[in-house]
């Protein structure tokens, strides 16, 4: 539509398409061969840098990740903030997610549809979270491939680095959304 007096703004753009199509996010087109999963969550997740989060395990059966201890990020009894573990905990259900079924990604996106989090003991000083998936990565892609939309649980219990205590247990529902 043009503007009938000369001077006046012309009108926007029309809104793009909701949902954006991306097909992975932020997430680049790679394998894990060209990038290990915790320097590319590390370079897609701001969260994941800002919370330094350490990679010390990401197989397709665990990803084990480690909060330090940071005073920026700690509660008000001095240990890691609630949010702080809940970011450490998804994000290594994240990572799980990626390495197990990485190489679906270019016909379905994982998206975290749920997630649960129990906090069990005080945490103080650092602490890991090891994430495994509650269902067999085949059935997942079994499923994908017969046209349909997964979803499955992946378990992540926040131990003390101290005493090896658990402190939480998350549970994060995810999906491998199809690409359209």
């Amino acid at each position: 539509m043009s503007s009938e007096f000369p001077g006046d703004p012309a009108p926007p753009d029309p809104a793009p398409p909701w949902p954006p199509s991306l097909p992975v996010g932020n997430i680049p087109a790679m394998t894990t061969e060209q990038m290990p999963i915790g320097d590319m969550l590390a370079a897609t997740v701001p969260m994941v840098r800002t919370l330094n989060l350490e990679f010390l395990e990401t197989t397709a059966d665990r990803a084990v990740l480690r909060l330090p201890d940071q005073p920026d990020y700690h509660n008000h009894i001095a240990g890691p903030h609630a949010g702080a573990m809940f970011t450490l905990a998804e994000s290594a259900s994240g990572a799980i997610v990626l390495t197990a079924f990485g190489d679906q990604l270019s016909r379905a996106v994982p998206l975290a549809v749920r997630a649960e989090i129990d906090y069990k003991k005080v945490a103080k000083g650092p602490v890991t979270a090891t994430a495994t998936l509650g269902r067999p990565a085949v059935d997942v892609v079994a499923e994908l491939d017969a046209g349909g939309r997964p979803e499955f649980p992946v378990t992540i219990e926040i131990q003390r680095e101290s005493d090896g205590a658990v402190t939480g247990v998350m549970t994060v529902v995810w999906t491998l959304r199809p690409n359209s």
